[in-house]
């Protein structure tokens, strides 16, 4: 009863806490971590006769296979296809990726989107890719293919001219006498004219004219150098000199050529070292993990019928096609990948966790491109550990084809590269995981506590750079080996101290992770559809101090002040009705219209105010529009006794709605312009 009642309490302080934990498959290590951090388990209920539906990542397939999930492993829990998977419930959870990111096609998508999120090049750390189920990528990996070809050929033509003779001379002696003799009963090999080098160069320099846009003005319909038919003869040709030993001609003054043409493209083409010159690319489907269904292959034709034979997949786009690296830094001869973990405990700010601690694969066969069978290229461990080593292996390499980080770094200072680790390898791989990414961001749902261990595949370059292959979501944590038993549990160990432990201590012990990216936040705008919107408000014209427009004044202040000679006084301000059109008969000057309507007006005199009659008129519209209604007033204008008097009326020139309507700066308010007076009704 003691032991009940205790457990009893324990599981309520957990209930309290969130403490409830839920674990898919076998995770000793996970299960045993938590329960020392006082978590209780949740086991999962096992219904007799019924099976669970496979998980999205199944069905989506993740990362560019779906998961990394170890065949055993598939053995051990038959139920429980979604491998991986830590539920904490209430608390954490693993970020579910809708086969956006966990897709070889998705990655291959949106590392091309790369420069709107950095300034880098995808071509500089993963390999090109082009999805063979949509047109345009096919159409464009064709011709990715045949300029791959040419560029080639420029290679084999510097290569030639620069191996050296004794080389050669030492290959005949090393030939016994009876294949001499064999040979000399062969029929002679088949040789290529320097014209196919010609080809090749103008192809070269077409494409990089391109790459330049000095293309821009050319007729979009104008034909190309080489045509589908005419790359076809090439290819075949081509296929002649590197797969069936057709010896290649070429003129002494194309060797200058080809190197000054391979010079340009360096520049352009980030891949052209790696590239080597068999033309072997890599095609994988792109729902598949562990090595299923990928195929090396060099012939074109080969890879569109091997693509083409399968619809459902080409409906679906599922099938992606990668350039292979054909030359790959090798350990004794036997070409190697590298598995490196990294940790994404949140999407937005995106913050990113590298970790220490990585290992490194062996493939069981030595390197050679002319054998491209999967136990010689393809190190998935899935693959290798059903293969025996090869006798002609090195005797130095390991056993069970795995070696840890820290072999590769003292194998790396025997070579006489102390420093490439530290300064080459792991910023690249720091560099390839952030902008994957960042690229990946925006078609990852995210959600708040929540987190996701991936694990990255690297081929290193004969110049160390490091090469993306693929990223797996849910990567295997089986001990198939001794390397993987002490990482596994490492790596494990290490992600719960960064999940759970960092929740409640900033400051305490992550092991071996390392921050290594943390985005500043970003407000996600929230989604309105379709429906667009402007809210806003109409601009009212803002109102004019003056008098409204049917009111009258009924005197003017002292405005304008002028003498007048005639009459030997000024005259003062009036309001009255401009004078009606005359047809015949001349006025007097300084006449004024006897007006039809009396109005009082005032001057100043001298000592005594003057009234005269004055009638009121509308004032023109353009007096109208800037003033409202004003008044108007007539002037003696000095004319020729023939001439017809003019009126004049006051305008408006200026206005301040600070100014007073009485206010005595009366020049910078009116002024007399003529006016066209009105027909007397």
């Amino acid at each position: 009863m003691g032991r009940l009642r205790n457990a009893k309490i324990h599981v309520e302080r957990a209930v309290k806490q969130k403490k409830i934990f839920m674990i898919q498959g076998r995770y000793p290590v996970i299960r045993c971590l938590l329960r020392r951090r006082g978590w209780v388990e949740k086991k999962m209920a096992h219904h007799t006769g019924t099976t669970l539906p496979p998980s999205q990542k199944d069905l989506d397939s993740s990362v560019m296979c779906d998961s990394d999930i170890e065949e055993e492993d598939e053995d051990e829990d038959k139920e429980f296809h979604p491998p991986q998977l830590i539920n904490f419930e209430g608390l954490l959870e693993f970020d579910d990726l809708d086969g956006t990111h966990a897709l070889m096609v998705g990655l291959c998508l949106n590392l091309r989107n790369l420069p709107w999120f950095d300034e880098a090049d995808a071509d500089s750390f993963f390999p090109r890719c082009y999805r063979l189920g949509a047109e345009d990528d096919k159409r464009a990996f064709i011709e990715d293919f045949w300029l791959t070809a040419a560029r080639n050929v420029l290679k084999l033509v510097v290569k030639s001219e620069w191996k050296p003779y004794s080389i050669q001379e030492e290959e005949e002696e090393e030939e016994a006498p009876g294949d001499k003799q064999h040979k000399k009963q062969e029929k002679k090999p088949v040789t290529v004219s320097p014209e196919f080098v010609d080809e090749a160069l103008c192809a070269c320099e077409e494409h990089l004219s391109n790459l330049a846009h000095m293309d821009i003005d050319k007729d979009l319909e104008a034909p190309l150098y080489l045509s589908p038919e005419g790359w076809s003869l090439f290819l075949q040709r081509y296929y002649q000199v590197v797969h069936e030993g057709a010896e290649l001609k070429h003129l002494d003054t194309q060797v200058q050529r080809c190197e000054d043409i391979l010079q340009q493209l360096r520049a352009v083409v980030p891949q052209i070292d790696m590239e080597g010159d068999r033309n072997v690319w890599i095609v994988k489907p792109g729902a598949k993990s562990r090595g299923r269904g990928i195929v090396c292959m060099d012939h074109l034709e080969q890879m569109l019928k091997l693509v083409n034979c399968n619809p459902m997949m080409m409906k679906d786009g599922k099938w992606v096609v990668q350039k292979y690296i054909e030359r790959p830094l090798l350990i004794f001869g036997t070409k190697f990948d590298l598995r490196q973990w990294f940790l994404v405990t949140d999407w937005n700010p995106l913050t990113v966790w590298f970790y220490r601690d990585s290992y490194i694969r062996f493939s069981t066969q030595p390197f050679s491109l002319q054998n491209l069978d999967n136990s010689v290229h393809l190190c998935n461990n899935s693959i290798q550990k059903h293969l025996e080593n090869s006798c002609h292996r090195h005797p130095q390499l390991p056993p069970d084809n795995m070696w840890s980080s820290q072999k590769f770094q003292a194998h790396l200072q025997k070579m006489g590269a102390p420093e490439a680790w530290s300064t080459i390898i792991v910023p690249g791989m720091k560099a390839a995981v952030i902008h994957a990414l960042q690229t990946s961001q925006d078609t990852v749902q995210c959600r708040k506590a929540s987190f996701e261990l991936y694990g990255a595949d690297f081929v290193f370059g004969e110049d160390f750079q490091p090469w993306l292959i693929e990223i797996n979501a849910s990567p295997t944590m089986a001990p198939s080996t001794a390397v993987t038993a002490r990482l596994c549990a490492g790596v494990q160990a290490d992600t719960l101290r960064v999940v759970i432990d960092r929740r409640q201590d900033r400051n305490c012990d992550t092991g071996g992770f390392e921050l290594i990216y943390k985005q500043p936040a970003v407000e996600v705008p929230q989604y309105v559809g379709i429906r667009l919107l402007v809210e806003g408000s109409t601009i009212k014209k803002p109102t004019v101090m003056c008098h409204r427009r049917m009111a009258i004044r009924p005197a003017l202040p002292h405005l304008l002040t002028q003498r007048d000679s005639g009459e030997g006084k000024d005259s003062g301000d009036l309001i009255h009705r401009s004078p009606s059109r005359k047809v015949a008969g001349a006025r007097s000057l300084g006449h004024t219209e006897k007006p039809d309507s009396t109005a009082s007006t005032s001057a100043p005199g001298k000592g005594k105010k003057a009234e005269e009659s004055g009638s009121l008129r509308k004032l023109p519209e353009v007096a109208q529009l800037r003033r409202g209604r004003a008044e108007m007033q007539t002037q003696p204008l000095t004319a020729s006794p023939a001439s017809t008097p003019r009126p004049v009326c006051l305008l408006p020139v200026y206005s301040d709605p600070r100014v007073g309507p009485t206010d005595c700066s009366t020049t910078n308010w009116w002024a007399l312009g003529p006016c066209r007076p009105q027909a007397k009704p």
